[in-house]
């Protein structure tokens, strides 16, 4: 994949033609060393305003790329046109770490990074277009963490993107305000779009195949904000299952291969108009951290770690079930179905806060489902000692969420 890029001169000169604010990077010549210099430079030295475009080509960096200014944008010619290759990189923790509000990227891809594709942190009104962030070499618990990866951020897009090959999350965004996650693809990663800790976001139109888990909806313990208010819709979550390849000791580890979409500890999720099939372990896990390997951390006075208002309806589901990954899920199935049989689309862990009150009133959990073809309490407080298939308890209806608004300017 990797080759030499000719006519730097011809790019200089055509770059110094053009103004401030709309700058191309040179092409990069036998010496890619020297592109990469100036693309630093051309960031570090970034004002508010500038697009800094980069032409077709394959570019070579050794070491991380940063950008700390506000109201840039980063354009290349075309996701598969413009590849900044981070295969030979010997410093950095990232492929291209931004601190600055009102950012864009857009049209380019980012491959074989040391640790994180594009990580944007601490920053607002950012747009991540077009952007594909791969590892060549396939899944690996080698491959760098996150692919994009916004985490305490506010008034985030993510359209038309792609990320293969993650070893936690291809698609990621963390203790954030206000999500759109669209029209993207995730494969190949141990999650394939994962909403962390994070209040107001939309999932829908994206594609999830081939990962481990297809969706996942987390609140893990230990950090300042909890997540809610997200809605998953109008996705293909489609055969997620191959092998967990996370690193131990990550939340992300303890993710069943085969697992569709997943709801940990979190609360006022709607789930509806996805299609979502052929997922191994089941099409649908909700669970408390309980079931993940946090349990001692989620001890906290602030965390709340029991899955709520959890609304599923309305979604096309079919598959799966048939081979549920890990001891204790596969003695689960044969033991409720046999060799032979399948769990039914949604699996719940069982956990659920026994005290919960609402207006004085004792209430359980409020997960409730529709249009699926059962739901197994799987009874982890128990040991899995007394799973249940009555259903009885999740026909119920909850208010349909709002749609997110993303307040630019």
């Amino acid at each position: 994949m990797q080759r030499t890029m000719l006519m730097a001169g011809l790019a200089l000169a055509l770059a110094a033609c053009q103004p401030k604010t709309d700058e191309q990077v040179p092409k990069a010549d036998a010496a890619s060393a020297d592109f990469a210099q100036k693309l630093h430079e051309r960031l570090l030295d970034a004002k508010p305003g500038d697009v800094i475009e980069i032409p077709a080509g394959t570019y070579h960096f050794d070491r991380s790329l940063t950008l700390r200014a506000d109201g840039v944008t980063l354009r290349g010619a075309g996701m598969d046109k413009t590849v900044l290759s981070f295969k030979g990189q010997k410093a950095g923790a990232e492929g291209l770490l931004v601190n600055g509000d009102d950012f864009a990227i857009e049209h380019l891809t980012i491959q074989d990074s040391k640790g994180d594709g594009l990580k944007i942190s601490e920053s607002e009104n950012i747009t991540i277009r077009g952007v594909k962030v791969e590892w060549t070499g396939g899944p690996s618990t080698k491959n760098g963490a996150y692919g994009l990866y916004p985490v305490l951020t506010r008034n985030v897009l993510i359209e038309d993107s792609v990320s293969i090959g993650a070893s936690d999350a291809g698609i990621y965004v963390g203790q954030s305000d206000g999500v759109i996650v669209r029209r993207s693809r995730a494969e190949k990663n141990v999650a394939g779009i994962e909403i962390e800790n994070t209040i107001n976001a939309d999932v829908y139109d994206n594609v999830a195949t081939g990962n481990t888990g297809g969706i996942l909806v987390f609140n893990m313990p230990g950090l300042k904000q909890q997540g809610g208010n997200i809605r998953v819709f109008n996705n293909k979550v489609i055969a997620n299952n191959h092998e967990n390849f996370g690193a131990k000791g990550t939340p992300v580890a303890s993710v069943p291969a085969g697992s569709g979409i997943v709801v940990n500890s979190n609360d006022d999720i709607e789930i509806f108009g996805n299609e979502i099939r052929d997922n191994a372990t089941t099409n649908i896990i909700i669970s408390s951290v309980y079931s993940t390997g946090y349990k001692d951390s989620s001890k906290s006075e602030t965390f709340d770690p029991y899955p709520e208002r959890v609304y599923v309806h309305g979604n096309t589901l079919s598959g799966g079930g048939d081979s549920p990954d890990g001891f204790d899920l596969k003695a689960l199935k044969m033991a409720m179905y046999g060799l032979r049989g399948n769990f039914p689309d949604v699996l719940w862990d069982g956990y659920y806060n026994k005290d919960r009150k609402v207006d004085g009133q004792a209430r359980g959990p409020e997960i409730c489902l529709r249009d699926v073809s059962g739901v197994i309490n799987a009874d982890g407080p128990g040991g899995y000692k007394s799973p249940s298939k009555d259903t009885q308890s999740f026909q119920c209806e909850l208010p349909r969420l709002p749609a997110v608004d993303l307040k630019r300017g």
